[in-house]
């Protein structure tokens, strides 16, 4: 059955990259699709939240299209700013596997002299998700975010790691919750062991950390832990991801499962930001993310609808029950 939250759900703000997608896998290609980690977060929160804000820059040819189909799901566009300069745009291409790919083009345009600005009446958010950008993007977020108690939650990727990793590590210090994925976490924390690199994440000062694996799924863990090497079922969660027979275009699951998450949590956590339902907001997010893996772009997301969530997460949970 579908779960029910006896409070009003929460405002999200998602910050971070809207782009211009150029995809080509073994089977297809799709070109000037809606990509962008913000995009994504913004449109996988929509299906909890019913104020999502999203934070970002387009240029001036964006497709009217995407933008109209987040505003159509309920997304606020109140913080996109329109540029007369070229739109970020991402090319690439996914090997047999649809685990390895390798990017063609980066145009970052409008991008490489953006300064984030939150207009005020969207500045009052508690839940603040900072999607992948540079951690100078993300602590200018954060610096025009004024909600008290916000609950912070951020993803990276690999190139912040590697030029960006002294700020990188500014931002780690005033986030709740952070998210990455398996080869990133263990060239941060420096260690092939991912329930070490769990560890080290925390001490660098989230209370959380989510260490996504894919097809494999993702591992939280919680500070509450405290240094003992051997995972407890109060501090560590393995959640396996949702069986899919094929994959059209895995670009994005990861941004979807941080937008379900922070959307699950806006619904049913109530200002509870604990781990057993962050525990929760996990399954969530897994089940958001494969439905983003079976059509390119947003284009499976726009097409279900709650109750095509709630059923894939009964099938879900019937299938990882014992």
């Amino acid at each position: 059955m579908p779960e029910s939250s006896k409070n009003s759900p929460a405002p999200v703000i998602v910050g971070g990259t809207i782009a211009i997608d150029h995809v080509k896998t073994p089977g297809s290609e799709g070109t000037d699709l809606l990509g962008g980690s913000a995009a994504y977060a913004a449109l996988s929160a929509t299906f909890f939240a019913s104020d999502v804000r999203l934070i970002g820059i387009v240029g001036h040819d964006f497709p009217a299209a995407h933008l109209s189909m987040l505003e159509s799901r309920g997304v606020n566009l109140g913080g996109v700013e329109r540029s007369e300069g070229a739109s970020f745009t991402w090319s690439g291409e996914y090997m047999e596997n649809m685990n390895e790919r390798v990017t063609h083009q980066v145009g970052l345009n409008v991008l490489e002299s953006w300064e984030v600005k939150v207009p005020t009446e969207l500045a009052d958010a508690p839940i603040v998700v900072l999607a992948n950008m540079s951690p100078d993007n993300q602590m200018q977020m954060l610096a025009g975010c004024g909600a008290e108690n916000r609950f912070v939650i951020a993803d990276t990727m690999d190139l912040w790691i590697e030029i960006a990793n002294e700020r990188l590590h500014e931002v780690l210090r005033q986030l709740d919750l952070f998210v990455i994925n398996e080869s990133e976490a263990r060239e941060f924390a420096g260690t092939s062991n991912l329930i070490e690199a769990g560890r080290l994440l925390l001490g660098k000062g989230p209370k959380f950390v989510v260490i996504k694996l894919g097809e494999f799924g993702a591992m939280l863990f919680s500070a509450a832990g405290g240094t003992t090497t051997v995972p407890c079922p109060d501090s560590f969660f393995r959640c396996a991801a949702f069986p899919l027979r094929g994959i059209a275009d895995p670009t994005g699951a990861g941004d979807s499962f941080l937008g379900g998450l922070a959307g699950y949590l806006a619904a049913h956590a109530g200002g509870d930001y604990s781990f057993k339902n962050i525990r929760k907001a996990v399954v969530y997010g897994s089940v958001l993310a494969s439905f983003t893996c079976e059509a390119f772009s947003t284009q499976r997301l726009e097409g279900i609808s709650t109750s095509d969530v709630e059923a894939r997460l009964e099938a879900f949970r019937a299938m990882t029950a014992w």
